[in-house]
């Protein structure tokens, strides 16, 4: 496995390079201190398995750099390392298509768990945000009946969920239901799985129908419920292109 880590803090880069390469034998880490480090290392080479960045660089802001590279490398997935732990920031990353989201507050066994949920297709965000609410943050969307994002996600007592197959979707709309869980608008799915746009919103709508849920935050936020603790929802990443 080769992971680019970004973070312009020396210690910490030094601290998590240091957690990452415990991963086991094989695994290559190549550390960069600021954004424009880390274009030119995937520039020289892209055949990186996984990015983890931090928010706060020194030269760029975290969440354009992420927005950039999920757009430039989308085969690549990216996982958010940051000092923050709040609400619209979890949200914003994973709108912007971030695999995960890991506060630098997590023990190193809630990293190794994240990041081997990520590595197996899977998305990772903090158990604590499947409860949060809307409206706690500048970057929040804004709604006029905000309701917590964990309750709108989680199905009446008598309905709960066991597993993500207990949700009766096809097997086209769980590829899209994967795809759309790595952040990728319908465009992008549509050219992935060779659908017409329209025919992809419309397998996006029966996902979030099923999974009792109005946005694809919240579908994040309900596919984590069911599978942290259970190894991970499986998806298939887009190949590079």
């Amino acid at each position: 496995m080769k992971v680019l880590l970004v973070d312009d803090h020396p210690l910490i880069l030094s601290a998590l390079q240091a957690v990452i390469q415990n991963l086991g034998s094989t695994t290559t880490v190549v550390g960069t201190d600021s954004a424009a480090a880390a274009r030119a290392a995937l520039a020289a080479d892209s055949d990186f398995d996984l990015v983890l960045l931090d928010l706060s660089l020194g030269d760029a802001d975290g969440f354009d750099v992420l927005v950039e590279f999920r757009s430039t490398y989308p085969a690549v997935p990216v996982v958010v390392v940051s000092a923050s732990d709040r609400a619209s920031d979890v949200i914003r990353a994973i709108d912007s298509g971030a695999m995960g989201f890991v506060p630098k507050s997590s023990s190193h066994a809630q990293l190794h768990q994240a990041l081997g949920l990520v590595m197996g297709g899977a998305m990772y965000v903090p158990p604590s945000m499947l409860g949060l609410e809307f409206g706690k943050g500048p970057h929040t969307p804004a709604a006029p009946h905000a309701a917590p994002l964990g309750a709108n996600a989680r199905p009446d007592e008598h309905q709960k969920l066991k597993s993500i197959e207990d949700i009766g979707l096809t097997p086209r709309q769980a590829e899209v239901m994967g795809l759309l869980l790595q952040g990728l608008p319908n465009k992008l799915i549509a050219r992935e799985l060779n659908l017409s746009v329209e025919t992809v919103k419309d397998h996006v709508a029966a996902v979030l129908r099923a999974l009792g849920v109005s946005s694809r935050t919240q579908a994040v936020l309900a596919v984590s419920q069911m599978t942290q603790g259970q190894g991970g929802f499986l998806t298939r990443r887009p190949a590079a292109r």
